[in-house]
This record gives structure tokens, C-alpha cells and sequence, in this order.
């Protein structure tokens, strides 16, 4: 090439013509094709960085709040996939699949997006529901077209594993009952196969991840060793997780100083993550609506009472009815603060979904374990608004339909846990009208006891109700003061029996 050019140079000089300008021109031609070669090449490196972020998720286990034993079990299965040669020296058996278990929104799709993170592996997936087609046949095709993309992009981005994840895997591996759901076991039976086969490719080694919040309704066949070796449950977030869930969620977002985020983890129990994201959204877009710099405490009271109930209705109540709503739900926070101090967090009037008021509680700790006490107290909470109304205007109304379906769920388990006076019993083998009948024991003794508690409660139905009707919300600690005045101009109160 350089030859070439000198040539040419002496052929023009021998011709008469002054050379300068082709060498110009021949200068920046060769300066703009290299300068296109060099973009042309670091665009085709960007592409293929960015087809390798396609199939390898950006999510790691730092970004996943809370379950912390969750995912040091997941990461103990994962090393299997990095210490191939080490486990084979202890002769271990590769893990050809985990099952992770739990409620909706507990994290377990970002589990197993971390999952391919943490091991630098191809990540495929799809939901349970792709795989169901009236056509016989088709779903098994499907499973196999899985696997081999799973292993034909591994091999394309010279990665030697892959990770096939599953979503809602109860809608194709559900017990198999002998009928004549062909489609659903040709489907299930590819994926047993795909399973037992996953070790023979050694070039690229294949982890199934699966997702269900049905465990009990999976095949054995699936769950037993050998195909879903670890099964892992993502539980809902305790008080320390929905604190971390919320750091990160907030991260992003201008928060006001006097906001509390450990004050509003105690207030989320029994929030999964996903709604612990949406409660953090939502309160961006109430500090939004209103045109605030920063998010403040009423906007995330505001986003948990959404979350929790619902958008606010519409509908207008007439006065008479928003005395009667007022009535029962200071019913509801009377009794439970009696019972439980310093629970109530908000009294309100405002409606939302199909609820006309509510009483916002707070938890006196995350915790599993239960005494007679304790479900008994829960059940008087639950009645306290149907006895207020039945004391304030001597009957009740049908707002506290909802509140009788826990009070009896509350009841059921009192039965079944062995702490009613039926002792330890089977619930199978008692007749559904005994249980009823004992249900109905517990539920009108702790009735009595709170419509006979109310009348000591009478001086605060006389004072805050009238501040209740006009504010429509009442905090939890405004209401606590309160009821600290009213109690230092009145005798003790009874403790209910």
C-alpha cells in the first residue's frame, strides 16, 4: 500500500502536478478509515458485552434484602457449580436442582437471578404457564428447547454452566392423579427426563433453580434426591430484613430527617419485599402529588395504608354512618391497646377498598408462637368493634362481618393447636358441628367480657369521638395521650375476666 502511494506521488511529479493536496487528501482518508475501523470495532465489543449482560443478570445478593439464611444456603448449593473438581475429589454429586418455596413476593425470582450472578452462568427461564397447550405433545418440546438453549448459548459465550430457571413449576409438576391430563405428564415427564440427563453433557453443567408458593401440590417424582436435591424457603422478611429491604429501596430517594425507617419496619409485619418496594414507590408518589422536596412521615403512613387496604374510595358516608364507623373502630383500638399497650398505631375514618375505617396496628414483636392468652386477646380486638356499637346504640350493624371470619379464624386455631377445652383432638376426626359449637363457646365468652369491659370505656367514647368525627385520623400516640387524661379523672378499670 505504501509502495503504491510513492509511486503515485513521483508518477504526478513527473507529470507537472504539485503532489501536496493528494497527500492531503490521501492523509485524512487513511485517519477517517482507521478511526472507523477502531468505533467499528468497540461497538461490536459494546454488542457483545451487552449480549453477555442479556444472559447473565446484573442482580447480586447484596441487592436481595434480608434472608440472610436463604441465601447462605443458596450460595453453599451454588459453590457445588465453581468447585467442580473440588467436590469430585470428596466424591459429592453434583446438585442437579433447588426448589425454592415461600410466599408471593418473598424474592425468590431475584434469588435465582443472583444465583446466575454469583456463578457467572447463562440464565434462561420461563413460567410454568408457557409449557400448557391443548396440543399434546407440545410442552415437552418446549422443556427440551429449554435445555438446549440453556446449553447452546453456554457454549456461544464459552461459559461451562447454565442455569434453567422455572417459574410457578406447581402448573406442570402438580401430582400426577392417573387421569387423563396427557399434556400435563408428557410435560412433566420431559422435565424428569431433562433432569436425570443434566450430567452427561460434562462440557456444560446444567442447575435448575424452580419457584412455587404450592409445595404440597408438586409431584413426589420431582422432589425427591436426585432431581431437587435442596429445598429452600423464602419465608417472609422479619423486623432486622424489612429494615435492610427498605434501606435499599430508599436509597434512591430523598428522605425527610425526621423519618424512621426502623419506626416503619415495625409497623410493616408480616410485609413481603415486594410490597415493601411498593410502599417505598408509593410514597414517592404521594410526596409527588403534594409537590414536597422529600418524602415524609405522613406519605409513608399514607403508602402503608395503600398497600395494606388499598386506594382510597370515593364514596361519601353519611354522618349517622360515620359516627357508627367511628364507634366501632374506637371499639377496636380501646381494646386493643387494653389488651396489648402501645399497639395502635392509627385510628382513621377514611375508606379504602371495602373497609369504611380502620385501626392500623403495630406488633409487639415478629413472632410464630402463640399462647390461649394471646389468641384469646386477638379475638377480643377483633369483636371489640360489633360490642362498641352494641353498647353505643344497644345493636350492631353489619361492619363487623370481616371481624367475625378472623375472630373464627383466630378460634379454629385455638381448637386445633389443643388449647381449647377440647384438650388435644384431630380436627379430622371431630364432627364439624362440635367444633362449631366449642368455636362458638370461645367466641361469645370473650364477647361478654368485652361488652362488659366497654362500659368502663365510656368517658372516651364521650371525649375522643368528637375529635375522631372532626380529624378523621387519629395517631397512635395522640390517641394514647388521650387516654391517659381520661384514665387519671376516672376510677381504675376492671381487668377484663
Amino acid at each position: 500500500m505504501s509502495g503504491a502511494g510513492a509511486a503515485l506521488v513521483i508518477f504526478l511529479v513527473y507529470l507537472g502536478f504539485d503532489p501536496l493536496p493528494v497527500i492531503v487528501l490521501t492523509g485524512i482518508g487513511l485517519l477517517l478509515y482507521s478511526g472507523g475501523t477502531r468505533s467499528m470495532q468497540k461497538t461490536a465489543r459494546i454488542v457483545r458485552k451487552n449480549q453477555k449482560n442479556k444472559y447473565i443478570p446484573s442482580v447480586n445478593f447484596d441487592e436481595i434484602g434480608g434472608q440472610y439464611r436463604a441465601k447462605n444456603e443458596l450460595k453453599e448449593a451454588l459453590d457445588f457449580l465453581l468447585q467442580r473438581e473440588k467436590i469430585a475429589r470428596y466424591g459429592i454429586r453434583p446438585v442437579k436442582g433447588i426448589l425454592l418455596t415461600g410466599p408471593p413476593g418473598t424474592g425468590k425470582t431475584l434469588m435465582a437471578k443472583a444465583s446466575a450472578h454469583y456463578t457467572d452462568a447463562i440464565f434462561v427461564s420461563a413460567s410454568g404457564s408457557e409449557f400448557v397447550e391443548m396440543y399434546v405433545g407440545v410442552g415437552a418440546k418446549r422443556i427440551r428447547s429449554l435445555f438446549q438453549e440453556a446449553r447452546s448459548l453456554a457454549r456461544k459465550h464459552k461459559k461451562n454452566r447454565a442455569i434453567v430457571f422455572i417459574d410457578e413449576i406447581d402448573v406442570i409438576g402438580g401430582k400426577r392423579d392417573g387421569s387423563q391430563q396427557r399434556e400435563y405428564d408428557q410435560t412433566l415427564n420431559q422435565l424428569l427426563t431433562e433432569m436425570d440427563g443434566i450430567s452427561v453433557d460434562q462440557e456444560v453443567q446444567v442447575l435448575v433453580i424452580a419457584a412455587t408458593n404450592r409445595k404440597d401440590m408438586l409431584d413426589p417424582a420431582l422432589l425427591r434426591p436426585g432431581r431437587f436435591d435442596r429445598h429452600i424457603h423464602v419465608d417472609l422478611p422479619d423486623k432486622k430484613a424489612r429494615l435492610h429491604i427498605l434501606q435499599l429501596h430508599t436509597k434512591n430517594k430523598t428522605l425527610h430527617s425526621d423519618i424512621s425507617l426502623m419506626k416503619i419496619a415495625e409497623e410493616t409485619f408480616g410485609f413481603s419485599g415486594a410490597q415493601l418496594e411498593s410502599l417505598a414507590n408509593e410514597a414517592a408518589i404521594y410526596a409527588l402529588r403534594e409537590n414536597k422536596p422529600e418524602i415524609e412521615q405522613k406519605h409513608l403512613a399514607s403508602a402503608i395504608d395503600k398497600v395494606l387496604m388499598g386506594e382510597k374510595a370515593d364514596r361519601e358516608a353519611s354522618s349517622e354512618e360515620k359516627k357508627r364507623v367511628a364507634v366501632h373502630e374506637m371499639g377496636h383500638a380501646l381494646i386493643s391497646e387494653y389488651v396489648r399497650p402501645g399497639s395502635v398505631s392509627e385510628i382513621t375514618l377514611t375508606p379504602r377498598g371495602q373497609a369504611l375505617g380502620y385501626v392500623r396496628q403495630l406488633p409487639d414483636r415478629d413472632r410464630v408462637l402463640y399462647t390461649r392468652e394471646d389468641l384469646e386477646n386477638s379475638i377480643r380486638v377483633c369483636l371489640a368493634g360489633a360490642a362498641a356499637e352494641e353498647y353505643f346504640y344497644g345493636h350492631k350493624s353489619t361492619g363487623a362481618q370481616n371481624d367475625y371470619k378472623q375472630a373464627y379464624h383466630y378460634a379454629r386455631t385455638m381448637i386445633e393447636a389443643g388449647l381449647s377445652d377440647l384438650g388435644i383432638i384431630s380436627p379430622d376426626l371431630v364432627g364439624r358441628e362440635e367444633l362449631q359449637l366449642e368455636a362458638k363457646k370461645i367466641l361469645e365468652k370473650c364477647y361478654d367480657d368485652i361488652l362488659q369491659c366497654m362500659g368502663h370505656f365510656s368517658f372516651m367514647f364521650e371525649e375522643s369521638l368528637g375529635i375522631l368525627l372532626k380529624e378523621e385520623v387519629l395517631s397512635g400516640d395522640k390517641f394514647r395521650e388521650m387516654l391517659m387524661k381520661s384514665h387519671s379523672k376516672t376510677d381504675k378499670i376492671y381487668e377484663v375476666n
